[in-house]
């Protein structure tokens, strides 16, 4: 770290001490190349609490609503609807990013400038990413924020630095590229008390209580019927950035965890934001303090936060039917109607642990049959009998009703309105009038007539659609794995100066990350359609 940097990272631990954050045993320094900044442990602490900071300092969309310069600019807009929440804080940073005496230019000075999310790759990185469903949101994601920023961004912010006294500097898209970047790698939800976020219901409770009725010691009701005192103790909660604790990096064993204390109870600053540590972790003194930034897979890391991690145990696949594509099948009108009858899911989350249980899981089976799969709890007529392979099957229930009705034939279709009907003219005999049949009801009659082999069918061409997809635009997951074993030496540096390495080995942290990326999908995609596959073949076998 030079010493530009190390000025810089003074001046914010500087500014965050004039703001009230108190690092009780802890320090930010710098990691490396690929976290840049991080929390890190200077001394134990014996209630476990390392680093404070004031809910005042938050970057919240109630900052930007009071704020002298953008509140009565956006208060209008936010009312309309024309702003949301999240574009406030965006106009925030842009705006303050763009001033030339910003009060907050110490924190966004130490932030980063530079990103590993898909929007900042180059046109060469993301070609990496071809075939996986990163390619196109990621194009889709520029092209909106391109839009976002040409409609409502460019001239608020241009006219907010006028209001300002600056009539010289402009701004670009990069600038509020920069801003969103910053907002979706950093941003928490905080839960906050409800008269904090609308000081308004506060002020209007407490005029209430000092009014002229006499009970102000006494507990009243509003005209809902809801205990005042409850309203103000209710909790809201708000996406802000919370400058501090934001700059704590990711670790699936995390050794904190982030807690918000309304009283001061916990650690004397009433409405702050506090690290706690975990009751495992025993800080050694230069030991990073890491906090989790949820069960994510890899598509999502790297979209939100442009990282990823190598064998990530919560990584996932998702399958859809395109809807467009039911008007070419037969019998569409029909089939539509009857997926808006059950309520049909087009797509499906296949997660890692779902093989847990799978027919190639080496994990000894438990007596129940798993979270959302299996067939119906009952056939109409008896005759169609429940699978052997019921508790081994991995795919949602909901999706698989799905391509059941898809895949139904023009006699499947006969009988599925039959049975329906049933229910109809069986409502009509008890209770003089007709019913529509349950969601339950709708899926059981598609089982009863079509079994799974339609369905199971049409998921392994999905999935065979999927794997032709991803290594047609990066070859396949063996090319994959022996190009991570050639450059895994590029994980931890910006640049390897190694004179045993050929500089033209080198591989950007970029192109890493989409390689594991991609790579993870073509093993999940290999292995659902191996599940799918002897499904299928079992579901034939047994005349479902």
């Amino acid at each position: 770290m030079g010493s530009y940097e190390e000025t810089k990272l003074q001046l914010f631990l500087e500014w965050l001490k004039l703001n009230g954050v108190e690092l009780r045993g802890c320090n930010i320094k710098y990691s490396d190349f690929n976290k840049g900044l991080g929390v890190y442990s200077s001394h134990g602490v014996a209630d476990g609490i390392p680093l404070v900071v004031p809910l005042n300092l938050a970057i919240t969309p109630m900052r930007v609503l009071q704020d002298p310069i953008l509140g009565p600019e956006c208060s209008a807009m936010y009312e309309d609807g024309d702003v949301d929440d999240r574009l406030l804080i965006l106009l925030f940073l842009t705006f303050e990013y763009k001033r030339k005496n910003s009060s907050w230019k110490p924190y966004l000075d130490i932030l980063p400038t530079s990103f590993g999310s898909p929007l900042w790759f180059s046109d060469d990185e993301l070609l990496e990413l071809k075939g996986t469903t990163l390619f196109k949101a990621t194009e889709l994601q520029k092209k909106s924020l391109r839009s976002l920023y040409d409609e409502k961004v460019k001239n608020l912010v241009k006219k907010l630095l006028v209001l300002d006294g600056d009539l010289q500097s402009e701004v670009s898209f990069n600038d509020f590229l920069w801003a969103n970047s910053i907002f979706w790698t950093r941003a928490l939800s905080i839960p906050l008390p409800r008269a904090s976020v609308f000081p308004q219901v506060q002020e209007e409770q407490q005029n209430y209580m000092d009014g002229d009725n006499g009970k102000k010691n006494e507990v009243e009701s509003n005209a809902d019927g809801v205990n005042s005192y409850l309203v103000q103790e209710e909790t809201v909660w708000v996406e802000g950035l919370v400058p501090g604790i934001d700059f704590c990096n990711h670790d699936l064993k995390a050794a904190a965890t982030w807690e918000v204390d309304g009283t001061g109870a916990a650690t004397g600053v009433p409405l702050s934001m506090y690290l706690l540590s975990v009751e495992e972790a025993h800080h050694q003194i230069g030991e990073e303090i890491s906090i989790s930034y949820g069960n994510k897979g890899n598509e999502e890391l790297l979209y939100l936060y442009g990282f990823v991690t190598d064998n990530n145990p919560d990584d996932y696949i998702m399958i859809h039917y395109p809807a467009e594509a039911i008007k070419d099948v037969p019998s569409s009108e029909t089939k539509l109607q009857l997926l808006g009858a059950h309520k049909a899911e087009m797509r499906c989350l296949l997660s890692k642990s779902l093989l847990d249980r799978g027919f190639f899981s080496n994990k000894e089976e438990t007596d129940d049959k798993g979270e959302g799969t299996g067939v119906p709890d009952y056939s109409w007529s008896g005759q169609r009998k429940t699978p052997s392979y019921l508790k081994k099957l991995v795919f949602p229930e909901e999706f698989l009703t799905c391509l059941r009705t898809i895949a139904m034939r023009e006699d499947e279709i006969f009988v599925v309105t039959s049975l329906l009907q049933g229910v109809n003219t069986y409502s009509h005999a008890c209770y003089y009038g007709e019913r529509q049949p349950s969601d339950l009801e709708v899926r059981a009659a598609i089982w009863e007539a079509c079994g799974d082999s339609g369905a199971l069918q049409l998921l392994v061409d999905l999935l065979n659609t999927r794997m032709m997809d991803l290594e047609e635009g990066s070859g396949t997951e063996d090319s994959d794995t022996q190009l991570l074993e050639k450059y895994a030496y590029c994980k931890t540096t910006e640049d390897t100066k190694s004179n045993s390495i050929d500089k033209k080995q080198e591989l950007s942290r970029n192109k890493w990350a989409s390689i594991v990326y991609r790579r993870g999908q073509k093993q999940l995609t290999r292995q659902f359609l191996k599940e799918a596959e002897h499904a299928l073949q079992l579901a034939l076998s047994e005349g479902n």
